[in-house]
């Protein structure tokens, strides 16, 4: 999975090395980034808070944050969505080379986020999910990770594709 974003992300760079290709590009909203960034972020929060709920066997606690990082994720894809709709009057997937990357990228993340919301729905109406001491298998702990992992990436496609475009946006202009 992880090599998967960076095959991405070096494509983005690659593609992004002949300035000619997107010159007169405008760099996403960065603002929006990071607004789903918080969002996300906090969401593992809750999660990692929830499992520590789980370890400590409150398992009500942990199936409320739990269903609180889940809510959080259908925010956080709700507004990407307004993201795009806000993007799409500048570009589009087919409108240039940087349209296609930055969709692309965006896009695998959000159907990354919606396999983990569905991992997390999963884990949510389990009737156990807890350590059952008779199997090492920890379905919460192995959701969460897997979440986690998806939050971690959010950051660097938000360094990557908002905020260093923005910068150099910037120091051109300057």
């Amino acid at each position: 999975e992880a090599m998967l974003f960076v095959a991405m992300l070096g494509a983005y760079y690659y593609l992004g090395s002949n300035k000619d290709r997107w010159a007169d590009h405008v760099a996403p909203k960065w603002w929006l980034a990071l607004i789903l960034m918080a969002i996300l972020l906090a969401s593992s929060v809750v999660l990692w808070w929830g499992e520590q709920q789980v370890k400590k066997e409150r398992f009500a606690a942990g199936r409320v944050a739990l269903w609180i990082s889940v809510l959080m994720g259908i925010g956080f894809l709700a507004l990407q969505g307004f993201e795009y709709s806000v993007e799409w009057k500048d570009t589009t997937p087919y409108s240039d080379t940087y349209g296609s990357i930055f969709y692309s990228i965006t896009t695998l993340h959000a159907a990354h986020v919606i396999a983990g919301l569905m991992m997390l729905m999963y884990i949510g109406v389990m009737p156990r999910y807890g350590d059952t001491r008779r199997t090492p298998h920890k379905p919460y702990e192995a959701a969460a990770l897997y979440w986690h992992f998806v939050d971690a990436v959010w950051v660097f496609i938000v360094l990557f594709l908002y905020i260093i475009p923005n910068i150099q946006r910037y120091l051109h202009v300057h």
